[in-house]
């Protein structure tokens, strides 16, 4: 069975993105930062072919584009331009939003827009058969995380102190959250820490 799992590229000091961030500026200023270790993004549906990669990266690229689905919320699928409707080997893209989507997006046939959250997750799940659930953005990985529905955490640990953006953990409240460490990849630029989320 599909596992969720929320893939981020982090700050030390847990900041996923730089301050300013806009449609035009989805990642803040210098958050572009955290993303250095995938080496050269040639195109939409290829990440990681610089020559800066090195085996754990590749590793940890390879595994986030197996997966089944993807899941996000309109907050990181919209500023990326909706990955122009493909975010890796169609794959379908579950996108939760309370809203419906802006014109430009309405058409493409891989993407679905949901605004029920349990919903979202358990048709992610089935269109990824056995393979896992890409979860992205900050929103939708706390919400799952809240719900019980996350099942992993990736973190791709970048040696930088932004200072200042949006940070990955910050409205989760006061109850402790348990994870059990699963992998710790060392790769050039990162960091890749695995986590099981115990309940």
């Amino acid at each position: 069975m599909a596992s969720t799992v929320l893939y981020m590229s982090m700050s030390l000091d847990g900041f996923v993105a730089g301050p300013n961030e806009r449609l035009d500026n989805g990642l803040g200023d210098g958050g572009e930062r955290l993303h250095e270790w995938t080496g050269v993004i040639d195109d939409v549906n290829q990440l990681g072919t610089g020559e800066r990669i090195g085996a754990g990266d590749r590793e940890v690229i390879d595994e986030f584009l197996s997966t089944g689905s993807v899941l996000a919320g309109r907050g990181t699928f919209e500023p990326a331009g909706g990955w122009n409707g493909d975010h890796h080997d169609g794959v379908p893209i579950f996108i939760l939003s309370r809203h419906q989507p802006e014109e430009r997006f309405a058409g493409w046939p891989g993407v679905t827009y949901l605004s029920d959250l349990g919903e979202a997750v358990r048709r992610a799940k089935e269109a990824a058969g056995k393979k896992n659930v890409l979860v992205h953005g900050v929103g939708t990985g706390q919400r799952c995380l809240q719900a019980g529905l996350l099942d992993e955490i990736q973190i791709h640990l970048i040696p930088v102190l932004l200072g200042e953006g949006r940070r990955l953990f910050e409205h989760l409240g006061a109850e402790h959250i348990e994870l059990e460490t699963v992998q710790v990849v060392r790769g050039t630029e990162a960091t890749h820490l695995r986590y099981r989320v115990l309940r």
